[in-house]
């Protein structure tokens, strides 16, 4: 059988990275970069599911090819889910994620709760038809930085079954617990049977 090719709609390579360290060879991934598309799509709707299908469907008609994409969003329980869909965008629309930690360590001084999650969503469209599939990761977000690995809220983040935070892991330890690790196991086993 012919190694299927999939468009992931991303301009994100660390997600990319990480899909395909989880993918290996059993898929072609191709970013938006290497299909030659120069587009930021936007991510104006209020939940990760409806993010995930405006990438999908903007990249399937622009290509008319199978593609995927994702949202994902940390989900904070003492601030009622925020960051969630604005998580890229927490502390203002350059995308910054120093001072995306920053406000979000800020917003948790004197709280006792401080359990969070990592949800995604990815959007699958293949042969005109969409599938979605979640993965989520709970755990609890620290008072202090730690590590340089991975990227966004990983310094900050601790996964439950675990005394690392996301950005002291590598790739193989982050996989052990990872959302977007769980979303991708249900993508890869639903193209698995097909």
């Amino acid at each position: 059988m012919a190694q299927t090719t999939l468009i992931f709609a991303t301009n994100n390579d660390h997600k990319a990275q990480e899909i395909r360290s989880v993918i290996g060879n059993k898929f072609n991934i191709i970013t938006l970069k290497e299909a030659g598309i120069d587009i930021d799509i936007p991510e104006p709707h209020a939940t990760l599911e409806a993010n995930a299908t405006e990438k999908s469907k903007t990249i399937q008609e622009l290509t008319k090819q199978n593609c995927f994409s994702e949202d994902t969003g940390l989900e904070v329980e003492t601030l009622n889910g925020e960051p969630g869909v604005n998580s890229a965008r927490y502390a203002g629309d350059t995308r910054n994620f120093q001072a995306n930690i920053e406000k979000l360590l800020f917003n948790l001084q004197g709280k006792e709760n401080r359990n969070a999650q990592f949800r995604t969503v990815i959007s699958l469209i293949l042969d005109n038809t969409e599938y979605l599939f979640e993965g989520i990761c709970k755990g609890k977000i620290i008072e202090h930085q730690k590590g340089l690995q991975g990227f966004g809220y990983d310094p900050v983040f601790i996964p439950d079954g675990s005394e690392k935070t996301f950005a002291e892991m590598s790739m193989e330890e982050k996989n052990i617990f990872s959302h977007r690790r769980k979303a991708t196991d249900k993508l890869i086993g639903f193209l698995s049977r097909l």
